[in-house]
């Protein structure tokens, strides 16, 4: 099951039209060839804004956003990941959910970030709500697709219930802030959640600002198949799902656990 796989490392548009920068982006994506579009953490709006501002800003998962966003991916025939700040029915800050549309304009399914990055000075959970459930993978045309967010990939207890969960394609959304040894956790973590769930990792981080940039894909022995760039750029590159499959009957990790003992 072949995919090829465009990653928008995308910054803040300096005119603040995010639906026209993502449909300039889904044209890129469908002239390249492309069948899966991802974008990064806080495609909806700048990361600044205050808790106020994002509860203002925020809207339901049938809100013009999204329904923008499945009009392009039908549009253009993509299987589209965006995130989009998902207002909360309780009326506490929103949620940071990232959406999976097919490529007819369907939602797929959707993801409430659980881990806040309250860490270095961010408090993340000031300004958004957790989500309280893991994204459980989904069936595609090129195998189960899962999803996490940023801080999500800190904890490896997330990519091994999706990976046992069937995922083939892990797909992290991200504004993976830069600093001490951060860029190197970034692709070294990237990189095990790939090896030890024996899958597909792709990490999109947004550009510009002060993150680390560097998305890229990971295969299921941790091989990196993008090349480092730096600034917004679109990542294209296919990849054979079957893969992950492969590389657990050679060495079937997941079968070998021991959870009487953990």
């Amino acid at each position: 099951m072949q995919v090829t796989l465009a990653l928008v490392q995308s910054g803040y548009p300096t005119d603040g039209d995010v639906l026209a920068q993502v449909e300039g982006y889904a044209t890129e994506a469908q002239a390249a060839g492309a069948d899966l579009l991802a974008f990064p953490e806080d495609l909806m709006c700048p990361r600044h804004l205050s808790s106020t501002e994002l509860r203002e800003l925020a809207e339901p998962l049938d809100g013009p956003f999204a329904s923008t966003l499945c009009d392009i991916a039908a549009r253009h025939g993509l299987w589209l990941v965006a995130t989009m700040f998902e207002a909360n029915p309780v009326g506490n800050p929103p949620f940071n959910t990232a959406l999976v549309i097919d490529d007819t304009g369907t939602v797929r399914g959707s993801y409430r970030k659980c881990h806040l990055y309250d860490a270095h000075g961010v408090l993340e959970s000031r300004r958004t709500s957790a989500g309280n459930a893991l994204f459980r993978p989904i069936n595609t045309p090129f195998g189960r697709l899962g999803l996490g967010i940023c801080y999500d990939l800190r904890f490896p207890e997330l990519a091994r219930a999706e990976a046992l969960a069937g995922c083939d394609l892990l797909i992290y959304p991200a504004c993976w802030y830069d600093g001490p040894h951060k860029r190197e956790h970034w692709q070294t973590l990237l990189q095990a959640r790939a090896i030890e769930n024996e899958l597909f990792v792709a990490g999109i981080c947004h550009a510009g600002g002060n993150f680390v940039e560097d998305s890229l894909v990971a295969d299921p022995l941790g091989r990196i198949l993008t090349p480092k760039v730096t600034g917004e750029a679109l990542l294209v590159t296919s990849i054979e799902t079957q893969e992950a499959a492969s590389a657990r009957e050679a060495m079937p990790l997941l079968a070998h656990r021991r959870p009487d003992l953990y």
